[in-house]
């Protein structure tokens, strides 16, 4: 099992910045090596930046797919959705690289399990996000899907902020090769603290990589500002 590694950055363009490099060097480094690249996006407003900022880079489009590491179940096109702002932030290029979670199908949970089962044997990288109350990926508080240990992906019991969520496991996230954290701002100075700490007290804290994972932050949220 990893440690978190963490990296404070300037401000949170440099983090976005630093983000978008991290993507694109590991994107290349896993096509010379396998042919093909393999990363999960993570929703929430922080990262759409370093999306953005990918077109930047030379990334090979034809060899990446990008999966979802989580997805509220709302219309297609709905401002609720992941799928809406990312493919807003992505270039058209990059676009043709999604694989979105089927949240719209009738039935959830065997949608579910067929995107399990369209995931390659593990990812080379996952974004993460980490909410102000300590959750990552759609991993919330108090909901049963914190417990699921045998399937890679599933979905939440509850409604959380209004909607029930598809997510990667903790299982499915301890196969990804390397974890990159996108954390900014001060309310998320106290669920940094119990990350790095390994706290098990929020959902973040019980992630365990089996690879590397660089948490990426600016001043504020690192209690240096």
């Amino acid at each position: 099992m990893s440690e978190h590694r963490l990296e404070v950055l300037a401000d949170a363009p440099a983090v976005h910045r630093r983000g978008a490099q991290l993507i694109a060097e590991a994107a290349r480094a896993a096509v010379a090596e396998r042919g093909r690249f393999a990363m999960a996006a993570s929703g929430g407003r922080d990262p759409w930046p370093m999306y953005s900022q990918l077109e930047d880079h030379d990334l090979p489009w034809d060899r990446t797919e990008i999966f979802q590491v989580d997805e509220r179940i709302a219309p297609a096109g709905s401002e609720e959705r992941n799928l809406t702002h990312l493919i807003a932030a992505l270039s058209i290029g990059a676009q043709g690289s999604l694989r979105p979670m089927p949240v719209t199908d009738e039935n959830p949970e065997a949608a579910a399990d067929d995107y399990a089962a369209s995931l390659p044997e593990a990812l080379d990288l996952a974004h993460l996000g980490l909410g102000p109350d300590g959750h990552t990926a759609s991993l919330v508080p108090g909901d049963p899907v914190l417990e699921v240990t045998d399937r890679r992906v599933a979905l939440t019991a509850g409604e959380y902020q209004g909607l029930r969520r598809m997510t990667l496991t903790y299982p499915e996230l301890a196969r990804v090769w390397t974890l990159v954290w996108i954390i900014t701002g001060d309310e998320k100075r106290e669920p940094l603290a119990k990350l790095l700490a390994r706290d098990p007290s929020i959902p973040a804290g019980r992630v365990e990589p089996g690879g590397d994972s660089l948490i990426l932050a600016d001043p504020a949220a690192a209690d240096l500002g």
